[in-house]
């Protein structure tokens, strides 16, 4: 039996052990920094695959080594590939009407985050069993806080993830509503965005609605920003770089219908592919918001909390997914992928270590679409078969192809 057809037989075998993981997970979601039950639950499935995991990394992340027991060419010094996932789950009640829906009011894994661990999970036992074929080491990270900053990634590597080992390359994925199951996709360089948080605090002087001209209405300045910070996308991107400014609330400090009141706080993002327009960008947010304030009569204090970098792929390393993927699914379930201005903290891993963040299909076809982050997704379980099968071959041909080079 070659290699793909053994690796599909065994991901086959444990499909609907996989498939109860992760309805289990799907119950019981928790999250950002509070993954604790979810540290156990699979600490515990790799201590019985006879791993040693190291657990609390950065919190509650989680890590395992693999030594493989294939024959090294002599001399040949140890190789280490990482598989990633992420585990927390979202601020949203669910909606599905699953019979595994979320016991935990309020809280549910509409991020896929559940089947990105299952399917690592899986892909893990497969290659426990394969271990003879391993010509290196093989790193399971899972993840915690991937929602929230300053992220799991940067929490875990702050905690001395690689302290031990530094893996050469790292590979992980995001489940993808919009692609039907059984296709994936990747894209080289440029890929996902970085994404920055903007808090505003608007400060005016609030007094009575009948009596405007005794205040400094917050509320209209405020206004003003919101409309003076379009030409920060408009008219200072270069237009073959997307950008995105989104301001995603406005809340005024005490007012009334008859009140206007002292400060007005807003919130946002600001996204984009490009490191040194983001930086210039903040400075034009600030220089806008600060000027419009100060010229009717307000002050302005921004903060912006520097988040993700953009997610950039290593040529090499997605051309090995994508060759990987079309010997492993056909090349017709295959795809390149455009741009997205949604944002990953995966992205810190990668100013380290070579890497490929790819897509797996979830959508089932015939069935009406739902996008990540509502109450409503579901995911086709058929996708962790292959998602935990495909993950499996890449990491044995990673070290394959290092050995061939």
């Amino acid at each position: 039996m070659n290699l793909i057809d053994e690796i599909k037989a065994l991901a086959h075998a444990q499909r609907e052990e996989v498939i109860e993981w992760r309805r289990w997970m799907h119950r019981h979601p928790e999250l950002s920094q509070e993954e604790y039950g979810t540290m156990a639950f699979v600490a515990e499935r790799l201590t019985e695959m006879g791993l040693k995991p190291r657990t609390g990394i950065g919190g509650t992340g989680v890590m395992a080594m693999l030594k493989g027991e294939g024959i090294k060419a002599k001399g040949e010094r140890d190789y280490c590939v990482a598989l990633r996932a992420d585990y927390d789950a979202l601020p949203i009640t669910e909606d599905t009407g699953l019979p595994f829906s979320s016991e935990n009011p309020g809280v549910m894994h509409a991020c896929g985050h559940d089947m990105h661990t299952c399917s690592l999970l899986g892909a893990a036992k497969i290659l426990c069993q394969l271990r003879n074929r391993l010509q290196g080491d093989i790193m399971f990270i899972f993840e915690p806080s991937e929602e929230k900053y300053p992220g799991g990634a940067r929490m875990m590597m702050d905690d001395g993830l690689f302290e031990e080992v530094l893996p050469n390359e790292i590979y992980a994925f995001h489940c993808l509503p919009e692609m039907d199951c059984g296709r994936v996709g990747m894209r080289k360089g440029r890929y996902m965005a970085s994404t920055d948080e903007l808090y505003w605090t608007v400060k005016g002087k609030g007094g009575h609605g009948a009596t405007p001209h005794l205040s400094v209405d917050p509320i209209v300045v405020a206004s003003h920003i919101v409309i003076a910070l379009q030409q920060v996308v408009s008219r200072n991107a270069v237009p073959m770089m997307p950008t995105v400014l989104t301001i995603g609330k406005i809340q005024e400090q005490g007012g009334r219908t008859n009140i206007i009141p002292d400060t007005v706080k807003m919130e946002g993002i600001i996204r984009t592919f490009d490191p040194e327009w983001r930086l210039e960008a903040h400075e034009k947010i600030r220089h806008i918001s600060t000027g419009v304030a100060e010229a009717m009569g307000a002050e302005c204090d921004l903060f912006i909390d520097y988040g993700y970098p953009p997610v950039i792929n290593d040529d090499a390393c997605t051309q090995q997914v994508h060759d990987n993927s079309c010997a492993y699914l056909g090349a017709d379930n295959v795809e390149w992928l455009d741009l997205r201005m949604t944002a990953e903290d995966f992205s810190f891993y990668q100013q380290r270590i070579p890497s490929c963040y790819f897509r797996i299909g979830i959508h089932e076809p015939g069935t009406p679409f739902c996008n990540l982050h509502r109450p409503n997704l579901i995911v086709d379980e058929r996708s962790l078969e292959l998602a935990n099968g495909l993950i499996a071959y890449n990491a044995i041909m990673a070290l394959n192809n290092r050995i061939k080079k």
